[in-house]
């Protein structure tokens, strides 16, 4: 049996994970859960030493990151969670895998296969049999120091700061339409426009991507190619054709842009978006 060191502070999560490893196909023998960096290096030191460690960013006393800095991680790791974007790529590359909370039971297998073969090829080569497995499409078992350095900086970094305000014109005036009062914004015509939770549309001078870097991610999401909305104005989401998902928005778009669909790509980072 294979030991898997969870180091989760929070708890319906953490009972989530164990009870997972628990169904799959061979069971895992949890340690923890930690739910703190002291928690997680005086189980790394007082040992057994763990044949994985699924990792949490963000616990009650810092980045888990800094467990690195006082004990000697040398089993892979599978990061567990909120983050989408930036950091992640890297992780894919220097750890076994990254799921997203809330966790996903196909792709927690996933990870963890790649993590059993990955480790039975590793068992297999120190006693010099030949493995049906090649490692050669298979991420490295431990983190790259430089790499986590970076990372480490990344998330040590201040807020970024995110536009609290658009001028518009309307007519020979300028008006200031505060984030709070923005329900989304949609392309027509190459054109972009803001929509207003009390139905008024504007003109804005920026692109759709211009705006995904000036808009509050935590607040705004990128549907499709023409509609960037506000958490708030989706006031429903249907199950459409295709595995895709309709948004209902208030106030509502033209009728003659159609439903509001997020692209099937984006389903699953929409759902995760959603559950933070």
């Amino acid at each position: 049996m294979l030991r898997a060191l969870i180091v989760e502070d929070e708890p319906l999560a953490a009972r989530r994970l164990v009870n997972l490893l628990q169904q799959q196909a061979v069971p895992f023998e949890v340690l923890g859960p930690a739910e703190s960096v002291a928690q997680a290096v005086a189980l790394l030191q007082a040992g057994p030493a763990p044949d994985v460690l699924f990792l949490d960013i963000h616990l009650a006393d810092g980045l888990s990151f800094e467990l690195f800095e006082q004990v000697r991680v040398t089993c892979p790791v599978i990061f567990t969670t909120a983050y989408d974007q930036y950091a992640l790529r890297a992780f894919k590359v220097n750890s076994v895998d990254y799921l997203l909370k809330p966790l996903d039971e196909e792709e927690l297998r996933t990870a963890v296969e790649k993590f059993r073969q990955r480790h039975y090829a590793a068992n297999e080569s120190k006693i010099g049999t030949k493995s049906s497995v090649s490692s050669t499409n298979l991420p490295a078992p431990t983190l790259d120091a430089a790499t986590l350095a970076t990372l480490v900086q990344q998330l040590r970094q201040p807020v970024a700061s995110y536009k609290a305000q658009f001028v518009v014109r309307v007519g020979e005036h300028l008006k200031v339409v505060p984030v709070e009062q923005v329900a989304y914004f949609f392309s027509l015509e190459k054109t972009t426009l803001l929509q207003s939770v009390d139905g008024r549309k504007y003109v804005v001078d920026y692109t759709m991507e211009q705006l995904e870097g000036l808009l509050d991610p935590a607040q705004f999401f990128r549907l499709n190619r023409a509609f960037l909305a506000r958490q708030a104005a989706i006031h429903d989401i249907i199950h459409y054709a295709s595995s895709r998902l309709q948004t209902i928005l208030k106030p509502a778009p033209p009728e003659s842009e159609g439903p509001v669909l997020v692209s099937r790509e984006k389903v699953s980072v929409f759902k995760s978006w959603l559950d933070k």
